[in-house]
């Protein structure tokens, strides 16, 4: 950021002279409610503990009032915290569109877009889709991160992300949505499994099978864990593979079964040692969303990948 620009700050006149918040308390503000975790909030805005809770004790005690409240979970915000982070939000989004219309401006500088999103999309929809985006728009870099859909929607709310692509299954409370692609769960075993026979099963069904499934930072992975969880019985894992194609080929091998997307499942449509099985669990179906504050107020180049993505 320029020097000019760091230098900027945002006065909040509660009386006069009460009070003086400047961008840093209101990224670490918003840092420490993304993390639920003053020492977690301090980490993410490279701030030591004591300067950050310096910090927030100087806000609270000029305000009159607390901002967050303690509680063996972590931290929550106050009405007053909620009404604080509200403004953060929308003074850092304003500071962030008024850098990436500047930064236009100068030759040779990359504008840089923040994309959360879900395993499925960033394995199986998103590849051919950002490759032609890119292409066309070369001065344009994507930062793009896996995450759970409820992590993308917190993220994109709190302006950590611009854009995200989530399950339709979380609430996305006042975010804008635009339908994206339909992800669909299916079951592959190999060819000489019991349970090649079957046309369709749930997963109750299968529970106590052996699997193989993704790495364990994956948000597949973690999502597949909470179904097995509410189904009653937590999934077996045996292997933990990189790429859905990886666990396909284990799984021909006869090494566990495996839920992947109905996508990843097509390419292995022509092996002899694999069979695809519906899973008829509800959740098994997703609409994924494109998600966003809101679209009127991206920067162009945002503005154009949501478009670009939603086919509009």
């Amino acid at each position: 950021m320029p020097k000019a620009q760091t230098q900027l700050q945002l006065y909040v006149q509660l009386k006069p002279d009460s009070m003086r918040f400047d961008l840093i308390d209101l990224r670490l503000f918003l840092h420490i409610l993304e993390t639920g975790s003053i020492t977690h909030g301090a980490a993410r805005a490279n701030m030591s503990l004591p300067s950050a809770s310096a910090r927030l004790r100087g806000m609270e005690e000029a305000l009159g009032v607390p901002l967050l409240e303690r509680g063996r979970r972590g931290v929550e915000s106050t009405a007053t915290g909620d009404t604080l982070a509200h403004h953060a939000r929308l003074v850092l989004g304003q500071i962030g569109r008024m850098e990436g219309e500047l930064g236009e401006h100068q030759a040779g500088r990359k504008a840089c877009i923040r994309l959360w999103t879900n395993t499925a999309a960033i394995t199986e929809f998103l590849p051919s889709a950002i490759g032609l985006f890119l292409r066309d728009h070369p001065n344009v870099q994507i930062d793009l991160k896996e995450r759970q859909s409820t992590e993308t929607v917190k993220a994109v709310l709190a302006g950590t992300a611009e854009i995200g692509i989530i399950s339709d299954a979380v609430e996305h409370g006042a975010l804008q949505t635009l339908p994206f692609a339909v992800d669909k769960l299916v079951l592959v075993t190999s060819r000489d499994d019991p349970l090649g026979a079957r046309r369709r099963v749930t997963l109750a069904e299968v529970a106590d099978r052996e699997f193989i499934g993704l790495s364990t930072s994956s948000a597949l992975h973690a999502y597949l864990g909470e179904r097995a969880l509410l189904s009653g019985q937590p999934l077996s894992v045996r292997a933990h593979m990189r790429t859905f194609d990886s666990i396909c080929c284990m799984v021909e091998q006869g090494a566990g079964i495996a839920i992947v997307p109905a996508t990843a499942a097509k390419r292995y449509r022509s092996t002899p040692g694999i069979r695809t099985i519906e899973l008829t669990d509800s959740w098994a179906t997703r609409q994924l969303l494109i998600c966003m504050r809101d679209l009127n107020t991206l920067k162009r180049p945002e503005k154009a990948l949501v478009r670009h993505l939603a086919g509009v």
